[in-house]
């Protein structure tokens, strides 16, 4: 269901832009958390290399099944005071804090693999409708700014809670030391912070934004007159899938081969430093492993450091490329940062590989939504939003549960060997999106 007809959408402030998307900084803050420790947590509590990838396998199962039903159910939703899109911000972000709190405090590998399950959940109700809400407020000449300012939030919130561990030893003492759970005692109030920046973010964003109710007066009749309750949702889902147009289907190929790319960094990067840069494991050396993790999380906080300012490059290189070899570009360099990450002997030069990650994560928060505009029918932006997300999340369900495997009988438990594989995926993506992807999205 689609808002006002674009044509009489007003047009939005830098502030007023700034303060609809504020709230995918307390949404991505919360998510780089878990991204940058959910390894090392498993690790720390006794899990072995060759079982990662499984006990991951909650985040793209619940986006999988969570996020085109709240597209679905956004798509549907009016309320007279919250909207259609910020309902599902409000919520999810209550719910996520409170796993946020939990997750640190979990005493046993299961515990943690459930925590990180409802987690996922919540933080798929939240950041869902984040893209449809652009879509609904801003009209096209708007549109790229505001997904250039969330993947500036996106870059912004990564970057400081990758320094977050770190800092709060070095700035306020706290202890690197486990707790009786068995995590560390600076990785537990990061956890504790984030879950306090995803809740205050989001209530900014809702309180401070609003949407435009629906012009059309019969909305809601006519939405149920296309199908009713669970089953009608079901078969509007799927329909969605079926018809979903031709750019969009190029684009999902793509994508199909970015993410694992990039699943395989968060899996092992960090532990992989920490291991096989720093020398560290979780009993003998477990300072030396923690120093190690902090220090993978301050080269990815750089990543996001240099996501946050190239973002505001990409029209440049746009207008003098194209978008999709624009996004080639941004992909190979991505892919090169991840292939060099298994030769580097000295630490510092992790900031330099993981600065041209950094591009390609630019690139892939901006680029691919960018060729996608205007081909997705704006009455069903939320449902097919979250259709997209398939793309995403079934290449890292199909690593979850094989490349346990891979990892064990023809990597050799080389954390970063699949790291670097990550990076040729990366490459193989960026190929792809220069043969097959049309410049021109209406084709």
């Amino acid at each position: 269901m689609s808002t006002t007809p674009k044509a009489v959408l007003p047009k939005l402030g830098f502030w007023q832009i700034w303060n609809m998307c504020f709230g995918f900084f307390g949404i991505q803050f919360g998510w780089s958390l878990q991204m940058g420790n959910m390894s090392a947590i498993y690790e720390y509590l006794g899990a072995s290399p060759e079982q990662i990838p499984g006990l991951w396998l909650a985040a793209p199962m619940t986006g999988l099944i969570v996020q085109p039903i709240i597209g679905y159910m956004s798509d549907r939703t009016w309320h007279p005071r919250l909207g259609r899109r910020r309902p599902y911000f409000l919520i999810g972000a209550i719910l996520s804090s409170l796993a946020l709190f939990i997750m640190p405090n979990s005493s046993a590998i299961w515990m943690a693999a459930g925590v990180l399950w409802i987690l996922d959940s919540c933080i798929n109700i939240s950041m869902e409708p984040f893209r449809a809400f652009v879509a609904d407020n801003l009209d096209e000449e708007q549109q790229p700014m505001g997904f250039a300012m969330q993947s500036m939030f996106i870059g912004l919130a990564s970057f400081i809670a990758g320094y977050l561990p770190q800092k709060l030893v070095q700035w306020l003492g706290v202890s690197r030391e486990k707790t009786a759970g068995g995590i560390p005692e600076n990785i537990m109030y990061s956890f504790y912070i984030g879950a306090a920046v995803f809740l205050l973010a989001v209530v900014y964003t809702v309180v401070k934004s609003k949407e435009y109710p629906p012009a059309d007066p019969e909305w809601k009749k006519k939405l149920d007159e296309e199908g009713k309750g669970f089953m009608g949702g079901v078969k509007e889902i799927f329909s969605a899938v079926a018809n979903m147009p031709d750019q969009m289907k190029r684009l999902a190929l793509v994508n199909f081969l970015t993410w694992p790319g990039l699943f395989l960094m968060w899996f092992y990067y960090s532990t992989g430093v920490a291991t096989d840069i720093f020398g560290g494991n979780t009993t003998t050396n477990s300072d030396l492993y923690t120093q190690g993790l902090e220090y993978a999380n301050t080269t990815s906080a750089i990543l996001n450091l240099v996501t946050f300012g190239f973002s505001f490059s990409l029209p440049f290189w746009v207008n003098k490329l194209g978008k999709k070899y624009t996004h080639s570009i941004c992909l190979v360099l991505g892919g090169i940062g991840l292939i060099s990450v298994k030769y580097v002997s000295d630490p510092s030069f992790l900031y330099i590989s993981m600065g041209l990650v950094g591009i390609a994560w630019a690139s892939i928060l901006s680029m691919p939504y960018s060729m996608l505009a205007g081909c997705i029918p704006p009455a069903k932006m939320g449902i097919y939003m979250g259709i997209f997300n398939f793309f995403i999340v079934l290449p890292e369900i199909i690593a979850s549960l094989f490349f346990g495997k891979v990892m064990e009988n023809v990597l050799h438990n080389d954390r970063l060997m699949a790291v670097q594989v990550g990076g040729g995926l990366l490459v193989a993506a960026a190929i792809i999106c220069a043969l097959v992807v049309k410049e021109n999205q209406s084709k």
